[in-house]
Order: C-alpha cells, then sequence, then structure tokens
C-alpha cells in the first residue's frame, strides 16, 4: 500500500496518474479538498481510499503493510502569509510523516522547494543544506524539514526534492500559482499577446529573467525511479539543469499554438521587486549521475502540455 499526501493537488495528482500507469492502484489519497475543484483531478484514476488530511496523523497506525508514503501534501502558494500554518502544514506534518514512515520501514519521498535557495547568491548546489536564505516563510518552512532531515541524518533513509518551476496538466485549480505556461496559453487565445513582468536588473533585460523550468511528466517520472530503488535517498535538485528566459517560454507557447509571438512587457507589482528571483537553475549533477534521466527540453514539454492538454477537451492526466 503506498499513501499519497496531496493525491488530488497538482504534483501528487500527476504522481498518482503515473502509478496507475505502472500498474499500481493500492493507494490511499490524502488530501484536504473542500470546495476547490481539485476533486476534478482524481476523475479516471484508481486507489482503494481516501482520507482527509485531518484525520492521517490520528489514524495512520491502522494502516497495514505501508510500503510507501510519497508526501507531496503542503501549501505551496510562496505568498501565503500564515506563518504559524506554513510551520505546521509543511514542517512539523512532514516532519512527523518522516519519522512515522522510517519506523515503519516504509519508504519516504517528499517535496521540498528551490524557493530555499531564496536569492541564488549561494547557488544552487543540493549538496549544501545549511546556511541558506529563502526569500519567504513558505520557503523557509521547506528549508526547516531539509535541515531536519540532514540534522537527524534521515537523508540516508529518505529521499526529498527540490522542485524548480515545475508546469503541467493538473495545476488547473492553482489559481494565481498556476504556470506561466497555463496563463500564456489562455492569454494568447483571448487576446493573441503575452505579458510577461519588466526587468529592473541592470543584468537582464525585459523577459530575459530565467528559470529552471521542469515539465511534470519529468518530475514523476524521476519520482517513480526513487520509488522502485529504494537504495537512492538524499536531498535532490529536481529542475533540467537549464536556465531559460521568459521569453523562450513565451515563444514555445506561440509555437506550440502555430501562432506569431506577440508580447508585452508590464510593470512587476512593487511588492514582488524586492523578491524576485532573476536567476535559478538546478545543479543537477547528482541526480543525473544517480538516475540517468534525460528530461524534455523546454519546447519539447510545452508543446506535450499544449497539444496533447490544454486543447483537449479533457486536459488532465
Amino acid at each position: 500500500m503506498i499513501l499519497l499526501t496531496g493525491g488530488a493537488g497538482f504534483i501528487g495528482s500527476a504522481m498518482l496518474a503515473k502509478l496507475n500507469q505502472e500498474g499500481i492502484d493500492d493507494i490511499v489519497v490524502i488530501d484536504s479538498l473542500k470546495s476547490s475543484e481539485k476533486w476534478k483531478n482524481l476523475q479516471g484514476k484508481s486507489f482503494i481510499d481516501y482520507l482527509d488530511k485531518s484525520q492521517l496523523m490520528s489514524s495512520i497506525d491502522k494502516f497495514e503493510h505501508v510500503e510507501a508514503v510519497i508526501h507531496m501534501g503542503a501549501c505551496s502558494a510562496t505568498t501565503e502569509l500564515d506563518a504559524d500554518y506554513l510551520m505546521n502544514n509543511n514542517f512539523k506534518y512532514s516532519r512527523d510523516l518522516a519519522e512515522w514512515s522510517v519506523k515503519n520501514n516504509a519508504r519516504f519521498i517528499y517535496a521540498s522547494s528551490a524557493a530555499t535557495y531564496g536569492d541564488g547568491s549561494l547557488g544552487y548546489s543540493d549538496e549544501s543544506i545549511d546556511g541558506l536564505r529563502p526569500l519567504n516563510m513558505y520557503g523557509y518552512s521547506k528549508q526547516l524539514m531539509d535541515e531536519y532531515i540532514k540534522r537527524t541524518k534521515l537523508d540516508s533513509k529518505v529521499a526529498g526534492f527540490k522542485f524548480f518551476n515545475v508546469y503541467g496538466p493538473n495545476e488547473y485549480h492553482k489559481g494565481s500559482m498556476k504556470s506561466v505556461v497555463y496563463k500564456a496559453f489562455h492569454q494568447i487565445l483571448e487576446t493573441g499577446t503575452v505579458s510577461l513582468f519588466k526587468s529592473y536588473h541592470p543584468n537582464y533585460a525585459d523577459g530575459e529573467q530565467k528559470r529552471d523550468f521542469i515539465y511534470v511528466k519529468d518530475v514523476t517520472d524521476v519520482m517513480f525511479k526513487f520509488l522502485v530503488n529504494p537504495e537512492w535517498n538524499g536531498i535532490y535538485n529536481l529542475g533540467t539543469g537549464s536556465a531559460r528566459s521568459w521569453n523562450d517560454l513565451a515563444k514555445a507557447v506561440f509555437m506550440a499554438m502555430g501562432k506569431t509571438v506577440n508580447i508585452d512587457y508590464v510593470e512587476m507589482p512593487s511588492n514582488l521587486r524586492g523578491k524576485y528571483q532573476y536567476f535559478t537553475q538546478a545543479d543537477g549533477r547528482r541526480l543525473h549521475e544517480t538516475t540517468g534521466v534525460i528530461m524534455n527540453t523546454l519546447e519539447e514539454g510545452v508543446r506535450d502540455y499544449v497539444t496533447n492538454h490544454l486543447s483537449k477537451k479533457n486536459r488532465y492526466l
């Protein structure tokens, strides 16, 4: 049996689809649906039970033969300001699940974030955990979990992933946190243009701010490899290792849609300017050495997302 937290969310439901694709459906999905549209991510998927997140820790000992806990259930909003909520949800909840998993000999895989790297001035090496300075409370909550895993030496027993900029199907419920690929697709349909933030950094032209964009199908392929290779442990960057500009991303969407490139540069909200990352790029050497995985390029991932999901009536994995 696999316990999949956040199983109705973006990456969690994509992982559920990957597990089903591999013939695995002995899965308990844990999430908090409330009034969101996340439930749509579960349609067409196979799993044996659903449990509300609030009930997990009080009932977890009732589950028998748990082989793995895949923990994707956390607040992923970088703009969340409730520090107590983030501390409880992203750190303490994750810590308790890690401890339970190790104690019960269950494989534990969890989501960290590239937000732990802050402004990037200390680099993006996943061999360096201590001393990082995230720019927001979301990143700090993820940093606390990574530090705990290293401090208690659980990094020799569990696997954590610092997700970079993930995009792809099943992100539709995420509101303002949806990827720019999704937003650009709909902007092009409605207006024929894509709006990108102007640059406020002398080293970057407008739209040339760079991110490590990774397709969600690559993310789930990597996580599945770690699931079936329990000897692979540690905290890894999960990105392509190749930074691309917002201009590149917008052009990839126009190309996938067969449209003429038309980009409009707009002012960045003042509250973001001091916290904005102008460059992120995963140091993916350890991940590649461990898995040998080859990622989709930005153009390949965007084309698959646009043509096989966003343009279809059934957009879901």
